[in-house]
């Protein structure tokens, strides 16, 4: 075995905050991504139900249609949206997505029947940022910290769902539909403004941009394995997620309206524990193996919820779900950022989120599926996938340092 050169900068301590500029970057671009992913959630706690106010809205197809239309739309255009991020910039591209945010959420909400809910759900999804959002963190955050930038962003996600459980029934309550449609567009043009004006600029690289191929993302082995690990986790989650809203209210004899009394106290505790979790990952710099341990965590914990319990048990395994997903969440994309060169980190990243919208899509309709069959089959079935997950998850080599972000 071959000895490696000493590197002076190894020996020097790690500056483990982040700076005033990283911190504001990384919080402001953490609430850009919320948005985009109340967009996706916030009508899921009650769109089946209130779609019965429009025309066409006792259609199941057209409604589900209108579910999911944001998320193929995503899927369709986040390479090509993360390819142009490399090349024109960060700030143009979410820019133009958040102005068709913007569009398509007025246009749900004028809209006179469902078919034209599907239309505006569909011109929100073109504007597909969430892979421009992630590589302008990476830009805006050294490599030693980008996993707790990462976390901010990736933690929106859980917000973002346990705010949709919460808003949502008092919003369309209040307000009606067309009224949580304003309220997801106000949302949005807040955000546009944030991506215009707000977050701080970031040096361009000196790297000349270079002609890439799909080809060089797909090849590359770490990278499909950390999107196999996306698409499996977010199906996971959305495939849960048909089941334990009854789940929770049997147990726990809440009302649909009372469920986010349960959600809530679940999402904040799993973001006490992921913190020391995600500081001993940068820490010690054990990002392969912190992946491992939280998938492997999904299999038991998905395996456990297959079998009859209490209320309280319910919500303790449920915490001990969210603990995984939030550092998983958080990981993934930080390994995406140190293991794609910088010439094609946007496509990496397009790819990745592109495959997180189709285990989205895919995690609900399978879920919604095996409903029929009880709450073992989804839990079982998300158990083996977790299961699948972690045998690929092993064969992924060792994650450089931060120099790797580098190279």
């Amino acid at each position: 075995m071959t000895s490696r050169p000493a590197d002076p900068a190894a020996n020097q301590p790690l500056k483990l905050k982040l700076t005033a500029q990283e911190r504001h970057a990384s919080m402001m671009l953490a609430l850009l991504f919320a948005a985009r992913m109340l967009g996706l959630f916030l009508l899921t706690p009650v769109f089946a139900v209130a779609a019965l106010s429009i025309p066409g809205g006792d259609d199941a197809l057209k409604v589900g249609l209108a579910l999911g239309a944001y998320g193929l739309a995503q899927a369709v255009l986040q390479i090509p949206l993360g390819m142009a991020s490399d090349r024109y910039g960060r700030r143009a591209v979410v820019v133009a997505g958040m102005v068709l945010f913007v569009v398509g959420g007025a246009v749900c909400a004028l809209a006179p029947n469902i078919e034209w809910v599907i239309a505006g759900r569909v011109i929100q999804g073109l504007g597909a940022v969430s892979a421009a959002i992630t590589a302008w963190v990476a830009d805006a955050t050294r490599p030693e910290v980008r996993t707790r930038a990462m976390a901010m962003v990736g933690g929106s996600i859980g917000l973002s769902f346990a705010a949709s459980l919460v808003l949502s029934p008092v919003l369309t309550g209040k307000f009606g539909l067309s009224g949580l449609f304003w309220a997801i567009t106000l949302l949005g043009f807040v955000c546009l403004l944030i991506a215009a004006w707000v977050v701080p600029a970031v040096p361009r690289t000196p790297t000349p941009i270079v002609q890439v191929r799909l080809r060089d993302v797909l090849t590359h082995g770490d990278l499909l394995r950390l999107n196999f690990g996306v698409f499996c986790l977010h199906f996971i989650l959305m495939a849960i997620f048909m089941v334990a809203p009854v789940m929770l209210a049997e147990r726990g004899a809440y009302q649909a309206a009372q469920l986010w009394q349960v959600y809530l106290p679940i999402i904040l505790m799993s973001f006490v524990f992921m913190v020391p979790v995600v500081f001993v990952t940068e820490t010690r710099r054990c990002h392969r193996g912190t992946l491992l341990v939280c998938v492997a965590s999904l299999v038991v914990v998905l395996a456990a919820l297959a079998y009859p319990m209490g209320l309280w048990a319910t919500v303790a395994w449920l915490v001990a779900f969210f603990v995984a997903f939030n550092v998983l969440e958080a990981l993934q994309p930080s390994l995406v950022s140190r293991l794609a060169p910088p010439s094609y980190k946007g496509l990496a990243l397009g790819l990745y989120n592109t495959t997180q919208a189709l285990g989205v899509f895919a995690g609900a309709a399978i879920g919604g599926l095996l409903v029929s069959r009880g709450y073992a089959a989804v839990f079982w079935l998300t158990a083996c996938l977790a299961l699948l997950w972690y045998v690929v998850g092993r064969r992924m080599g060792a994650v450089q340092g931060p120099s790797a972000d580098k190279a």
